[in-house]
């Protein structure tokens, strides 16, 4: 048995240690954390860049994506078409944008004043793999790949160590974090379709290392205040393990170093006291703690963002970015398939979109642009926000065997809008254009893994770069090539 003398917080570890390879790399936040967060570092460090160029390329520093799970409905947001039929036209009025000639309708005011600060894209396109369900939609949108696994409910398996990685796991392994800070959070509840919980959001077949760290409030998702109640017990330092574990055990690699010389050399590239520092730094900073403190923010910008779980969410974004973390996935608070607050508007379009969805899309969005252009952290910020799929051109037409009322809309992956600005994205511009009844694109469609190849261009890595799966062969990032035009 290794005995572990030393100064006060050099290591996490227990003196009774296996002494395999494996134990030794498994040293640092892990077992304070549940994290791995040594692991992950280590792992990070391994990564090579990949050399590219163009437009936009290594403008990101950090990416958030909003994700509007559920498919909000393009034609009565960002796409309306009042010349349309009476089926097809929204019931909510166009209003006029920043942009001339840009209209929206009536349930976006705040963001028509700010959208002279980002780009809209109003011809996101795919064809759908299997039937139109949320849950093969979401996995293609997070991972770039689609899935065979969809049965006839329209369900898919759970989530699988073989699965394809979140696109955020990829980026925080090949671009690692440079301050002590958590990588990639996912936050305020998991995607989610029925009884269908994370697909698409873990790091699959690249390993637990890389799963975002995952803030989920209590509370349901109608409880509105749940961001007031944020927990995380996990990212400070227990009394019992600093006053009885890191006083008795600090400087570990100096006790390998005597003990096992042998093992020592074998891992020295590994750079162990690197990874175990950063770990434990990112506990004894304080750092990602302070960044999900709220209670720091005035009045006055928490009302900007509203006083709800998304737009606490996407304030909560900011801060996070703010202190250093890569990516962050702001998940729609509420489950796809539901009712209630949920844009899958099969039901009581009208009443749900005016009353319950779109003012907090329409506050808390509108909120994120301004806060971060008022801070200066739209230069190397990107900001995606975008549902699995759009609703149907034609009110109750079932496209997906679901039912739908005189005035529900049913799932549409053939085209609908997203929005995305910040880090060299154009300014007041829109890309694409739908048709008479927004059913297909009429000018430069765009999937959505071109999308996540746009992501990863804007941090500087080739949408083309290699990762191996769970059965060592190698995948390409994404099969797509960025779309050029959205970078000024």
């Amino acid at each position: 048995m290794i005995r572990i003398p030393g100064e006060l917080g050099r290591d996490l570890c227990d003196p009774g240690l296996g002494m395999t390879r494996r134990d030794i790399l498994r040293v640092g936040g892990s077992g304070l954390l549940g994290l791995s967060l040594g692991g992950l570092m280590e792992l990070q460090a391994k990564t090579k860049e990949t050399t590219s160029g163009g437009p936009g390329w290594g403008k990101v520093k950090s990416v958030i994506l909003l994700y509007l799970q559920g498919g909000p409905s393009h034609l009565d947001l960002w796409d309306p078409k009042p010349d349309a039929a009476d089926n097809v036209r929204s019931v909510f009025k166009p209003i006029p944008t920043k942009i001339p000639g840009v209209n929206f309708t009536e349930l976006l005011p705040k963001l028509a004043q700010v959208n002279d600060k980002f780009t809209m894209i109003r011809s996101v396109s795919y064809t759908p793999n299997g039937l139109f369900n949320h849950t093969a939609a979401i996995y293609q949108m997070m991972t770039g790949y689609t899935t065979d696994k969809v049965s006839p409910s329209g369900q898919l398996e759970p989530p699988s160590p073989k699965d394809f990685p979140n696109f955020g796991s990829n980026i925080v392994r090949l671009k690692p974090q440079e301050e002590p800070m958590l990588p990639f959070v996912m936050l305020p509840r998991p995607l989610q379709e029925s009884n269908v919980v994370g697909k698409g959001g873990t790091a699959g077949f690249l390993g637990k290392a890389f799963d975002p760290y995952y803030l989920y409030p209590t509370g349901d998702d109608m409880d509105l205040s749940k961001m007031d109640r944020i927990k995380v017990d996990d990212l400070q330092m227990r009394p019992e393990v600093f006053s009885h574990r890191l006083r008795r055990r600090a400087q570990l690699r100096t006790a390998i170093n005597d003990a096992m010389p042998d093992i020592d050399k074998a891992v020295a590239k590994y750079n162990l006291n690197e990874y175990y520092d950063r770990a434990l730094s990112l506990i004894v900073s304080g750092r990602a703690r302070n960044a999900f403190d709220l209670t720091q923010e005035t009045d006055k910008t928490r009302d900007l963002y509203g006083r709800n779980t998304f737009g606490q969410s996407c304030l909560l974004a900011r801060r996070l970015v703010e202190a250093g973390t890569r990516v962050v996935e702001v998940v729609w608070p509420k489950v796809a398939n539901s009712d209630n607050h949920s844009w899958d508007v099969h039901v009581g379009l009208e009443a749900r979109m005016k009353n319950q969805s779109a003012p907090m899309l329409d506050r808390g969005l509108a909120g994120l642009f301004t806060d971060l252009d008022q801070r200066g952290m739209m230069e190397n910020t990107l900001v995606l926000a975008i549902g699995e799929f759009g609703r149907s051109p034609q009110k109750g037409l079932s496209t997906s065997g679901n039912s739908n009322d005189a005035n529900g809309r049913d799932h549409w992956p053939y085209c609908y809008t997203c929005v995305i600005g910040g880090a060299g994205i154009k300014r007041g511009y829109v890309h694409g254009k739908s048709d008479k009844t927004a059913s297909a694109p009429d000018e430069n469609p765009v999937h959505p893994i071109e999308l996540l190849a746009s992501i990863y261009h804007g941090f500087g890595i080739s949408p083309e770069t290699i990762v191996y799966n769970h059965l060592n062969q190698p995948r390409e990032l994404v099969k797509a090539q960025p779309v050029d035009r959205l970078f000024a």
